[in-house]
């Protein structure tokens, strides 16, 4: 791995704190190695699922003599195999992801970070990590594979990768739920500044093909108090619109707006049984993978 790209995006400091909460499903992978997240297929190894009727043609040797010198019937164990996990990291190369204010990191950088300590986390695990961007101009999609080497190319198409544009995210992700084979986990990584919707449909055709969808949200703090003290141009990062404001008088509308706007994404999240966190950029990293490694172990366990 280039020591150069690793140190950009890399602290192996927060790495090896990270690392001891691996990037779990709270859905059965289907994978062809040894993982740490379950399957949908039933087997003779690892954990106990369930048992059934004996029918002829069964394995004998899955029968259960306890339960028939009980019941006097036949009854087989099935278990659950332990399996790997394909992860696909979307990241939003929208034009208001290059959003920064001050010393904020701007929202793109902050994404770019993400991805690659995600991708990291996932590969020594022993899963399958994979790179998506939308934008105008996207590097060519990095499926998913497993090798440390693959984490190389993760950093290198982050690094040439630019914010610009209008948001591809809903196309993409729709795109994805066609494209994408067997179930996956898919990280989304944006601000999710598009029609509401629209995004609620491609999330939905994407949890129709019974992929585990996450979705992370930046924000810029100042995108969330809105304390700007003096008038200001506004541009549009998407497009070249632009509006000179003054902020004490429209404050009030805007908070209000945005706050139906994140507590509609917040019930439509809930709804479709999606992950939904949101993070300031100017949180460390650190806190924000952890919040999501932790809070993922929860809903595994309680699943």
């Amino acid at each position: 791995m280039s020591e150069s790209l690793a140190s950009k995006y890399l602290d192996s400091a927060v790495l090896s704190r990270l690392m001891a909460q691996p990037l779990l499903t709270t859905m059965a992978m289907q994978g062809t190695v040894s993982g740490l997240h379950r399957s949908p297929h039933k087997g003779s190894s690892v954990e106990f699922a369930e048992y059934r009727n004996y029918a002829p043609g069964d394995d004998l040797r899955r029968l259960d003599w306890r339960v028939f010198a009980r019941t006097d019937r036949f009854f087989l164990k099935e278990f659950e195999a332990e399996t790997n996990l394909r992860c696909h990291l979307v990241l939003d190369g929208s034009g208001s992801m290059a959003f920064s204010y001050k010393t904020n990191p701007a929202k793109f950088d902050y994404a770019r970070r993400l991805v690659a300590t995600f991708a990291y986390l996932l590969v020594h695990q022993g899963d399958a990590a994979g790179l998506t961007i939308c934008s105008r101009t996207p590097p060519p999609e990095i499926p998913p594979k497993r090798t440390p080497s693959h984490v190389q190319l993760i950093l290198e198409s982050i690094d040439t990768a630019t914010a610009e544009g209008e948001t591809l995210v809903v196309k993409e992700l729709h795109a994805m739920a066609e494209r994408i084979r067997p179930r996956a986990m898919v990280v989304v990584i944006s601000d999710f500044f598009c029609d509401l919707e629209e995004l609620v449909g491609a999330v939905q055709h994407l949890r129709f093909k019974k992929h585990d969808v996450v979705m992370l949200q930046l924000l810029d703090r100042q995108e969330v108090e809105f304390k700007f003290d003096h008038p200001v141009r506004f541009q549009d990062l998407e497009s070249s619109t632009s509006i000179v404001a003054e902020p004490q008088l429209i404050r009030e509308e805007y908070l209000r707006q945005l706050s139906l706007f994140q507590d509609s994404l917040r019930q439509k999240a809930s709804e479709m049984r999606v992950d939904l966190r949101t993070f300031m950029t100017d949180e460390p990293i650190e806190k924000a993978a952890s919040g999501l490694l932790l809070a993922r172990a929860q809903l595994a366990t309680a699943g």
